[in-house]
């Protein structure tokens, strides 16, 4: 038997549970308190928030719960990179991301796709690298194990660079690469730091606005002149880019709350947001 190279977590125990029935319950407790409506149509995509599971699992179980049950292949988590790296795009050297729950195995094919289209379309590809500490990523996978139904293989992609011109050739890479496959994307962001609640709110309304305008030009703007901030911006452009490529025409925010909520400490904040990205169902409609 081959030997699957794993990567190590190194936030398990601290961003969420290491125990795997403590985490498989707390994930699924968040899932069933999200009281969604019906979605408009086929999810092609979500965007999740990433702080520790304690500060912003209310809010993510909102952008999973309308996953549950449906199966994917491949899912395509999209996060920003935080810590110093001169590369632009990176994404994982090894075989499979590890979590108390299983492992993930990375579909080394498509990440070899995808790492072919990004040279041709912005003449550079992807950096692997390995044992990263990158949370941002990684937290979302937990979700992912507990609300489909089914195993899926990963395409994880974290972003240094916060242009809006890489953030297009990732998110045209990335639909050339999934189109015809049955795929999931994820975008990764948290919103505003370290404001009060009611500046935190007032910056990210407007955020959350310009992700349902489907405009992922307008998440740059609204960065550029102060109005919302998004740790994840390129991240959440590329995903909108990818999914209006493969037919999506829709975003549906569902929830946002902030740190504040949770702690009781409104000085200071993180804001968390979680939306859908739909396309309207092919299927026929039922008569009655």
């Amino acid at each position: 038997m081959t030997h699957l190279d794993l990567r190590p977590s190194p936030i398990a125990g601290t961003w969420y549970e290491r125990d795997r029935e403590r985490l498989a319950h707390a994930v699924d407790g968040y899932l069933d308190a999200a009281q969604n409506p019906a979605p408009h149509g086929d999810v092609i995509a979500v965007i999740a928030p990433h702080a520790g599971h304690r500060y912003s699992g209310s809010v993510a179980g909102y952008a999973f719960a309308p996953l549950r049950t449906r199966t994917f292949e491949l899912v395509a988590v999209i996060a920003p990179f935080h810590d110093f790296e001169v590369h632009p795009l990176l994404t994982t050297a090894h075989g499979a991301y590890h979590t108390p729950l299983g492992h993930i195995s990375v579909d080394r094919p498509a990440l070899n796709d995808l790492n072919s289209a990004l040279k041709s379309k912005l003449g550079f590809g992807l950096t692997p690298i390995a044992r990263d500490r990158e949370h941002s990523l990684e937290i979302e996978l937990p979700f992912l194990q507990r609300a489909l139904a089914g195993e899926f293989k990963l395409l994880p992609v974290m972003v240094r660079a916060q242009q809006a011109g890489v953030a297009r050739g990732l998110g045209l890479a990335l639909a050339q690469v999934l189109k015809n496959k049955n795929a999931l994307l994820v975008a990764s962001t948290d919103l505003s730091h370290f404001y009060d609640q009611a500046a935190a709110s007032q910056l990210d309304a407007e955020m959350l606005k310009r992700f349902e305008s489907f405009r992922p030009e307008a998440i740059f703007e609204a960065e550029n002149a102060g109005q919302g901030f998004a740790c994840g911006a390129a991240a959440v452009a590329a995903v909108l880019w990818a999914a209006r490529e493969l037919g999506a025409d829709k975003v549906q925010v569902l929830h946002h709350a902030t740190s504040g909520d949770v702690t009781g400490d409104f000085s200071r904040v993180v804001g968390y947001g979680a939306a859908i990205v739909t396309k309207k169902a092919t299927r026929p409609p039922a008569h009655s």
